[in-house]
This record gives C-alpha cells, sequence and structure tokens, in this order.
C-alpha cells in the first residue's frame, strides 16, 4: 500500500512514490558503505596483528569478542554520556556494615511518625494528654451514676421489701 493510506495524506498532502532510479542509487550507495567498512576493518585487523609480537605462536580472538565492532557513528566517537550512571558492582569485603546507612527522607518521616505515635500513647497511658484527660473525666461521671442508680436500685429493693414484710404483717394479724 502506497504511504499515505487509502484516503491521502495527512492534511491534504499528496503520496510521494520514490522513483525507481533513486531506489537503485540508494541500494548502490549501500553497498559501497559496506564495502569500504569491510575493508577498513580488514585492513586494521592486519595492522593490529602486524604490531602483535609474533613469538605468542596462538592466535588469540579475544580482543575481536571483547572489543564489539560498533556500528555507524558509535564507532568513531568515543565519548561516555555523562548522564549514565555506571553500575558499580562492591564485594562483600568491600560492603562497610558499621557505618550507619543514610536514609532517605521518606523512610525518615515514617521513623519518626512512629516514634511521636509511640510518645503519644505512653503520654495517654500515663493520663497526660487533654484527650486522656477528658477520657477520665467521663470515666468518673459515668462511675458515680452507676454508682448512684445502684444505690437507687438498693433502696427500691429494701423499700420493696419493707412494704412485703408490713403486707404480712397486716395479713397474719387479719388472719388471727
Amino acid at each position: 500500500m502506497p504511504k499515505g493510506g487509502k484516503k491521502g495524506g495527512h492534511k491534504g498532502r499528496m503520496r510521494t512514490y520514490t522513483s525507481p532510479e533513486e531506489i537503485d542509487a540508494q541500494m548502490k550507495a549501500e553497498k559501497e558503505r559496506k564495502k569500504q567498512e569491510q575493508e577498513d576493518a580488514e585492513g586494521a585487523a592486519q595492522n593490529d596483528a602486524a604490531e602483535k609480537l609474533p613469538a605468542s605462536g596462538s592466535d588469540d580472538s579475544d580482543d575481536d569478542s571483547s572489543e564489539k565492532r560498533r556500528g555507524g557513528v558509535e564507532g568513531l566517537i568515543e565519548i561516555e554520556n555523562p548522564n549514565r550512571v555506571a553500575q558499580k558492582s562492591k564485594k562483600v569485603t568491600q560492603i562497610e556494615l558499621d557505618e550507619p546507612r543514610q536514609l532517605s527522607r521518606r523512610e525518615r518521616e515514617e521513623i519518626e511518625k512512629q516514634k511521636a505515635k509511640e510518645r503519644y500513647m505512653k503520654m495517654h497511658l500515663a493520663g497526660k494528654t487533654d484527650q486522656a484527660k477528658a477520657d477520665l473525666a467521663r470515666l468518673a461521671i459515668i462511675r458515680k451514676q452507676r454508682e448512684e442508680a445502684a444505690r437507687k436500685k438498693e433502696e427500691e429493693k429494701k423499700a420493696k421489701e419493707a412494704a412485703a414484710a408490713a403486707a404480712r404483717g397486716i395479713n397474719s394479724l387479719s388472719l388471727k
């Protein structure tokens, strides 16, 4: 399907087609570039082999595998990205366990929050906070109300028993 889809291009643009001459020119340029890269690589390999000592006796292919060949512009430019942080692995012997680890802001705030909560609970249990004082006052009022209710109940019970005893006394006198 040609570039641009069924309905044409974006915002009324016309469809563009690559001519066969342009395709041939691009393919030739690509072949020439690949051929040039191969020649450069072979020339560099011959120079490296000539620079090595002939006394080694064995053909090392470690250099080819350790140093990967970069394609395009990467092979020409040897600049490290300053924003890229390289991962440095530490050995177990290098890790310092004696030194306290620096906490992040969130971790520090979380620890402070827990400590403040514990302090508050201790003060609350000791009755030193406003909320604890209010709770204790409320409990004292409830305790007094319950004592009064129990006292009234006891008095009513005694009054009923006295009334019942009086009624028995009257019944016993009337029977005689």
